[in-house]
């Protein structure tokens, strides 16, 4: 017998009919002789329509504790209508709110990260036979007992923190594609699906705008070593696993003559959520880039690529470029107004009309030609590039938003990554 953990994402269980199609597949699993754990995220759009219920009634975006409260009615919805489901096809079933399923969190309203699980209830649940729904996405504080949220697409975390807790076999996650792609098919209909992917570069991959798994959910397998099969509800076929490091699978067969690129790369992710901040004329000082960047620190300001180079505009002084989350763009102008007269730069320039493109894959540090395919493609299709980070694993750029589904399938292409057929889309969403 397995312990599996299943995680349905809000495409899944958009209305009645995915709800009746999530409960059959989950007692499907259990006659097979499993003990099963569901996490299940909001139905549809229940959460885009509870943030805009609250901001017909504040002029802001509300008291952050008592968002949390209005945010998790819609993953308790689910969870109580798929019990009912279940027990309609003659099943057991419980269902249990964040905090009764054990998942303890710091006080951080709207991102909370865990900081134990305790699913003490859930095993009580399978020892007597049944199979507990959990509503994913929340969890409680103990110093303050409120309820708190994970962030979106936190109910990923959810279902892995319980299969870690629970020491499952393995943790499934369902959405409305039938696995990781090499790029996204609703841009690159071409895309095919992977197999099997590292959790090496899945993490560079949710980190770098592939939606099909969230970033923290991946941190969270990655670290305790939990296997992740991701795949769709609206098909049976096999999904993409995505094996811990330790066990990426028996090294390649190096008397066997390999193609240069295709083996090395997993896929294309791409990114339009962020934005870019330039602060031009910046002294050329020691101190001051760490003045600049430990503010920004203090106000939680989340950057991802960082640039510095000399100053377009004067000797002696410098440009600082960094991209950050769009959400996060006030707060961060804010906060380098306010050291601006303190350090002495001379603007600041603010882009929220950018795209980054990352191509991932294992090997890339050792193969430059892969570089020169990347950029190859990128200037035949077109496309300037405004900023490059690259990793052992990863080249990321940036460049214009209009420009970014052109680039996305021109470099899918250059690696033939290209399928013959072409991908389905059973939703609309990936989640």
């Amino acid at each position: 017998m397995s312990l599996i953990v299943q995680k349905f994402g809000g495409s899944s269980v958009s209305d009645a009919e995915g709800v009746k199609r999530v409960a059959q597949r989950v007692v499907d699993t259990k006659n097979q002789g499993n003990d099963v754990v569901v996490v299940v995220s909001a139905m549809g759009d229940t959460t885009d329509d509870l943030l805009d219920l609250a901001q017909q009634v504040t002029t802001k975006s509300g008291p952050s504790r008592e968002l949390d409260m209005l945010l998790t009615a819609g993953e308790r919805i689910s969870m109580a209508v798929l019990a009912m489901a279940i027990h309609e096809l003659g099943a057991p079933a419980q269902s249990f709110t964040g905090s009764q399923a054990g998942m303890i969190t710091d006080g951080v309203h709207g991102a909370a990260r865990l900081v134990e699980v305790r699913p003490d209830r859930i095993r009580d649940s399978l020892e007597n036979g049944n199979i507990a729904i959990v509503a994913g996405f929340q969890g409680m504080n103990r110093q303050t007992r409120d309820i708190t949220t994970l962030g979106r697409g936190g109910s990923d975390t959810t279902a892995v923190a319980l299969a870690s807790a629970l020491d499952a076999d393995y943790c499934e996650i369902y959405s409305d594609v039938d696995g990781v792609f090499t790029a996204d098919p609703r841009i690159v209909s071409a895309a095919h699906k992977l197999n099997e992917v590292s959790s090496e570069e899945m993490l560079e991959m949710a980190a770098n705008g592939a939606k099909i798994l969230h970033l923290r959910c991946v941190e969270y397998a990655r670290r305790f070593k939990i296997k992740l099969h991701v795949r769709s509800s609206f098909s049976d076929l096999e999904g993409t696993w995505v094996i811990p490091t330790e066990s990426d699978g028996d090294a390649p067969d190096l008397t066997k003559e390999i193609p240069l690129e295709q083996p090395l790369i997993s896929g294309v992710a791409h990114d339009r959520t962020q934005a870019k901040v330039t602060i031009v004329d910046v002294p050329d000082v020691p101190g001051y880039a760490s003045k600049i960047f430990g503010s920004l620190n203090d106000a939680k300001i989340n950057l991802d690529m960082i640039v510095q180079n000399v100053s377009t505009r004067s000797e002696s002084r410098t440009d600082i470029s960094f991209t950050l989350p769009q959400d996060q763009g006030d707060a961060a102008i804010e906060v380098l107004k306010g050291v601006q007269a303190e350090i002495g730069f001379a603007d600041i320039e603010y882009n929220d009309a950018i795209g980054k493109l990352s191509l991932v894959g294992a090997g890339m540090k050792s193969n430059p030609g892969v570089s020169f395919h990347f950029f190859d493609a990128l200037s035949s299709a077109g496309v300037n590039i405004d900023m490059i980070s690259t990793s052992e694993i990863r080249i990321s750029v940036i460049t214009r938003a209009d420009l970014l589904d052109a680039a996305v399938r021109a470099v899918h292409t250059a690696f033939d990554l290209d399928a013959e057929g072409e991908a389905t889309v059973y939703g609309g969403t990936g989640r």
